[in-house]
């Protein structure tokens, strides 16, 4: 756990994927909170949820916000389920994908059957696998030849189901959070944040376990890199030339997280709403996003969604490293008087709220699933 702040300014001139805005330059290198155990962090969550249980007379009302699927989203659904439910128009703003489901037949039976579907579908490799349920990037990896197709499919037992989703043109990624009451016609953008895959900058010199740990922020939570690439921490990488620590943009995989609702337009809340509204009964949750640059964002322009999450999504800004932990706080429990609001609305619109032993279970299902997965690139 991370208590402290760095006294070494995080610069501007660090390098960040093209088409992204600088980064800021700030004194901290990471929030005091950021890296908190996840059960400190939300127990003023947990104790809004029980107050707006109280209130309601539900403890299980969120899980009917988005009542086409399973649990709102809150755990253990399908990906693929929620992202097939865009109509025609919103399809064309998803990233291509397919599913595969692993079977008993030899391994490169499978392979072959999977490069086929690809071919079918109009995908090719270089491409991304991730797990059809999952969540914080678990088991996100980027698939470059053959090779690396059997391997992934290694880590899945008879019967698991993964996605693979074309990967994108454009590298730079936003967490764009998105909130519709049910008797609303438009729904609005309450929160954006920008997700940087954060690197090291070769000088030629040092190794790159070297400029891991020189650097501000990645210096303080080398934990998050070391293991990812062991294999590679002695080679010393050449002068000028990025290293990309990270490729699933996710903050507890070691992403950088900051705060972007000043992005926020007319355009883009337009341009969002237009697709969403292509998700029936679709009230609450994140898209992740990419897009071009950030010129293009703003007007609602050259964007392409990877995922839509559900009521377990939470407003990315708050992992800015220069938010204060009340503001976060604050943030997140308004997210949950959202979610009783809208679960209020559609119980009042015939949708009975599932037992709460429906999330215990969903939940159980994943957390089990997920040990399998492979470790996220």
């Amino acid at each position: 756990m991370i208590t402290g702040q760095s006294n070494t300014a995080v610069t501007s001139e660090a390098y960040v994927s093209p088409g992204m805005p600088s980064l800021k330059e700030t004194d901290s290198a990471v929030s005091f909170f950021e890296f908190w155990p996840t059960w400190l962090m939300y127990m003023p969550v947990v104790f809004s949820w029980l107050i707006l249980s109280l209130r309601h007379l539900s403890l299980s009302l969120p899980l009917i916000a988005n009542p086409r699927i399973p649990n709102s989203g809150m755990v253990g659904f399908s990906k693929n389920d929620v992202l097939i439910q865009g109509d025609e128009h919103s399809q064309k703003y998803i990233l291509p994908w397919i599913t595969y489901t692993v079977t008993d037949h030899p391994l490169d039976q499978q392979v072959d059957l999977i490069m086929s579907r690809l071919a079918e579908s109009g995908l090719k490799l270089p491409i991304v696998g991730k797990p059809d349920m999952g969540c914080r990037g678990a088991g996100v990896n980027l698939l470059n030849d053959k090779n690396d197709v059997t391997n992934y499919l290694r880590h899945y037992s008879i019967g698991g189901v993964f996605m693979l989703q074309r990967l994108a043109d454009w590298e730079p990624e936003a967490g764009i959070f998105y909130v519709k009451l049910p008797d609303e016609n438009t729904g609005r953008i309450t929160s954006i944040a920008l997700k940087y895959t954060p690197y090291v900058l070769g000088d030629g010199e040092k190794t790159l376990s070297e400029l891991i740990k020189a650097d501000p922020r990645a210096g303080r939570v080398t934990h998050l890199y070391e293991n990812r690439h062991k294999s590679l921490m002695d080679q010393i990488i050449p002068r000028d030339e990025p290293f990309r620590l990270v490729f699933a943009a996710s903050h507890c995989r070691g992403a950088v997280f900051t705060d972007g609702r000043i992005y926020i337009t007319d355009a883009l809340s337009q341009k969002i709403d237009e697709i969403m509204s292509g998700f029936p009964e679709f009230y609450y949750g994140r898209l992740d996003i990419k897009f071009k640059g950030i010129d293009q964002l703003i007007r609602g322009e050259d964007i392409t969604i990877i995922e839509v999450n559900g009521a377990s999504s939470e407003a990315l800004h708050i992992w800015d490293k220069d938010t204060n932990l009340s503001e976060a706080w604050k943030s997140l429990i308004w997210q949950y008087r959202i979610l009783f609001k809208i679960g209020a609305a559609n119980r009042t619109r015939g949708h009975k709220p599932p037992g709460i032993r429906s999330l215990l279970s969903a939940w159980l299902h994943e957390k089990n699933l997920s040990t399998q997965y492979p470790q996220t690139d």
